[in-house]
């Protein structure tokens, strides 16, 4: 006598489709995880930009404080030349006169107003 094999195909075809809906599921859950590990990846890439961005957003602020610092400094600095300018006045000390300072060092006039009229007049500059 045989037995009949029926019902054992029956329960192979179940399993088949419970295998085909486990591995749809399975191949939908490993989209999911790829997408949030791109999402992952794509969020630390902007974090370290934003991070970037606010190193350089510190060195603009001390750049900004030293620039302020240096702005501060011109005030004194017109003030102790206009010392300087009514020092030599008082002494009549003469224009023209060049005072001999510490060695390698010396003032000197550069006639702005004459380096100008040479530049708008190329003709004048070459006589």
């Amino acid at each position: 006598m045989r037995h009949s094999v029926a019902p054992s195909r029956m329960s192979q075809a179940a399993s088949q489709v419970t295998n085909a809906v486990a591995m749809t599921r399975l191949l939908e859950k490993k989209k999911e995880y790829d997408a949030v590990a791109a999402l992952e990846r794509v969020t630390t890439l902007f974090v370290n930009r934003i991070e970037g961005l606010a190193d350089d957003c510190e060195v603009m602020a001390d750049a900004g404080q030293v620039h302020g610092q240096v702005l501060e400094q011109w005030q004194n600095m017109f003030r102790i030349l206009d010392l300087f300018l009514a020092n030599r006045q008082q002494h009549g000390v003469d224009d023209s006169a060049v005072v001999e300072s510490a060695p390698g060092e010396r003032l000197v006039r550069i006639p702005l107003d004459e380096l100008q009229v040479d530049a708008t007049n190329p003709s004048r500059g070459a006589q």
